[in-house]
Formats: C-alpha cells, structure tokens, sequence
C-alpha cells in the first residue's frame, strides 16, 4: 500500500518545491491552532514555488487537514451564532470565486494572489492599530454579509481568507479559545467544501492528494506548536516577522 502511495506522488517536483510544501504543511498546523495570521505568508510562498493554480490546490488539502486537529482540540470553544451569520454570504463568495478562477490564467493568477495578500496585511494592520482601541467595529448583519462574502472569495481564489476573519472574530471580541474554536469550525466546513470544487476546476488531483497527505505529521507536529505558542508565547514580534515576510513573498509575485 505504501508503494502505491509512492507511485502516486508527482516525479516532477523538484527539492526544493518539496521542502516548501513541508513548510507549508508545518506552518498550516500552526496557523489553525495557534498563529492565525501565519497562513499569510504560506500563500505567496508556495506561489512562488509553483504554478498559481497548482499552488492553491496543494494547499488547501493541508489546511482541511490542519482544520481537523483544530475542531479535534478547540470544538468546545466555537459560537455557532457567528458561524451560521458568516457561511450563506461565504457560499456566495466561493461561487464567485470559482467563475472568475475558471477564466484566468496562471499567469494572471500570481499577482492577483499577491494583491490579495497585500490587501489583507494592510486590513490586518489595521486591524492591529485600530481595533486595540476603542474604535466601534460595526456589528450590523452587513458587517457579517460583507466580510463573510469577501471570506468565500478569498478563500475560493487564494486560500487567503484568515485576515479577514481575524478582523471579524477580533470586532466581536471573542476570548482567544473562542476565537481559534469559532475559526476553527468555520474554515473546516469552508475548506472541505472547496475541495470537490477544486478538484472540478483541475487545482486537485491524485498526485497532489498524495503529496499532501504523506505531510500529515508535520501537520500534526505543527498543530502541537501552536497549541504550545497560543498558550506560553507572546505574538507581538512573531506578527512583525510573519507580516514583513509575507508583504515581501507577495511582492514577488507581482513582478
């Protein structure tokens, strides 16, 4: 059975391109556990290690399965009020989504990945220098239809959603195990979703499957770590680090 799941795994990828995915898979496993806002910097990093596509079709596979040890540790945690507000507008944006991403290339594909994620740092700073104070968030059902939509869209074109739900978890001013549980929750059913349409659109495939789930432990061990960091590590300069490189994995992409 093992050989099978050898001879299934793509002959083309370099050493490279296989330690960025191992990469990716770690810092998945942090991202949903621990670090939301490291996802960021795996998007225009395997971006610019792979095609566009092929990009976003590999991971989103590490995430779902990063988003199963997350609901396994925090599915205490999770306000359904906020899921159920954020999923009909989050279906709309994956629909959307998924007509603009069957009608560009991979070339045209790469910087608009890394606009997106340009977009969602400047909102995460923001989010960073604003919502800290006392500045009112707005709470109306728009707020949740809006950034609900825009979650679904990101999500669907780039995996790229995080920022946005950190903006929206943070305005409701969740305590930190309901925040990571509320998440938690909402991407898996998002992420699990997306896979068959993925696969639809030709960004999944045997042998992508196959390379992402022999990273299963490092998905594992990297949920460990951010269970250990949400716990015992203060964030602040991790987030600078993890911001500065992902604004520069993005501009990458745009040139």
């Amino acid at each position: 059975m093992f050989s099978n799941l050898i001879d299934l795994l793509p002959q083309d990828f370099s050493s490279t391109q296989w330690l960025i995915l191992c990469l990716a898979a770690i810092c998945a496993g942090i991202n949903k556990t621990g670090v939301p806002g490291i996802g960021i910097v795996v998007v225009p990093l395997m971006a610019a290690f792979f095609p566009a596509k092929t990009s976003t079709g590999l991971l989103l596979p590490l995430l779902a399965m990063a988003d199963l040890f997350a609901v396994g540790y925090y599915h205490r945690h999770a306000k359904w009020s906020h899921i159920i507000k954020l999923l009909p507008p989050a279906l709309l944006g994956i629909t959307a989504g998924s007509f603009i991403i069957r009608r560009i290339s991979d070339f045209q594909l790469a910087p608009a990945i890394g606009i997106i994620v340009l977009v969602m740092l400047v909102l995460n700073y923001i989010r960073q220098r604003k919502l800290g104070s006392d500045l009112e968030v707005p709470k109306h059902w728009l707020f949740a239809v809006i950034m609900g939509f825009f979650a679904g869209l990101t999500t669907q074109l780039a995996n790229a959603a995080g920022p946005i739900m950190i903006i929206y978890l943070l305005a409701m001013r969740l305590p930190k195990f309901e925040f990571i549980g509320t998440g938690a929750w909402y991407f898996l059913i998002l992420n699990w979703l997306k896979i068959p349409i993925f696969a639809s659109e030709g960004r999944i495939d045997i042998h992508s499957v196959c390379a992402d789930v022999i990273m299963l432990p490092l998905i594992a061990m990297g949920a460990g770590l951010g269970i250990l960091i949400l716990r015992k590590m203060p964030q602040k300069t991790f987030t600078i680090v993890v911001q500065i490189l992902a604004a520069a994995a993005a501009i990458k992409l745009l040139f």
